[in-house]
């Protein structure tokens, strides 16, 4: 029980702290690679699905418009046929007129109900041409669909063959930072976590290359390259904030 509660409240002292830091920016570094790996194959399948999507909604649209000018030329035709009736029924009553202002009058609807139906039959045109238009949008836009979803198959096919071959491997990477992470205080797990997020290419964590900080390479004074050789405290280049190490500790030679 004691053993238990001296490995719990263990303290590490600065070097291991270094060590740990290190190590975990290096299997972060790892997972990052993976994540490089995948490219942007994790955004291009979310475009694909959303085009496809406003595809789909667009074919409504066009299935919808055809509807409505199905639903017009209905319109037209009844009123065709509306105004061939009364053209029959005027023409039968021209045989009973009793004088010519009944049969100018007569005459006068005859004429105005065949207007009607030449600019119905001409509204019936207009409204089968545009139908012909919609469906040859239609056309277009599902062959573009088809197209799209073949795009999005392939792309989803890769996406899910790099997250199999990679999935085993990221997930290992996890567990032996998560064990890690277990060593580091919360204090500079937050503050390692705060760097990385807001530096280049994840790095939190840089050894000193050629008496310059490894991540902004700007140089570091003789006396400061002197304590993070000493490995006693916890230093931050005055640059960029990034957590620096000696090259022995990362395992590099100089």
């Amino acid at each position: 029980m004691a053993t238990e509660k001296q490995s719990v409240e263990k303290e590490y002292t600065v070097e291991e702290k270094l060590s740990a830091l290190y190590q975990l920016q290096t299997i972060m570094s790892d997972i990052d690679k993976i994540k490089t790996l995948r490219g942007e194959l994790p955004l291009e399948v979310q475009d694909l699905e959303d085009e496809i999507a406003g595809l789909a909604t667009r074919l409504q649209n066009y299935k919808a418009t055809i509807k409505e000018f199905e639903a017009s030329i209905a319109a037209q035709k009844n009123k065709i046929s509306d105004s061939k009736g009364l053209i029959d029924r005027y023409k039968a009553q021209l045989d009973n007129v009793r004088n010519n202002r009944e049969y100018d009058n007569l005459s006068k609807e005859i004429e105005f109900q065949g207007l009607e139906v030449e600019f119905c039959e001409k509204k019936i045109r207009e409204f089968t041409a545009a139908i012909e238009d919609k469906k040859k949008d239609i056309a277009d836009l599902t062959e573009l669909m088809d197209g799209r979803k073949a795009d999005l198959e392939q792309k989803k096919g890769e996406l899910d063959q790099i997250i199999t071959e990679t999935k085993q491997d990221e997930e290992k990477l996890r567990e032996r930072a998560k064990k890690l992470e277990n060593q580091i205080e919360p204090r500079l797990l937050t503050a390692f976590k705060r760097i990385r997020k807001g530096a280049r290419n994840g790095l939190a964590v840089v050894y000193v290359q050629r008496g310059a900080c490894g991540g902004c390479f700007n140089k570091i004074p003789p006396q400061k390259q002197l304590d993070i050789k000493l490995r006693k405290k916890i230093i931050v280049c005055e640059y960029c904030g990034r957590i620096m190490v000696d090259p022995a500790l990362a395992g590099v030679e100089e």
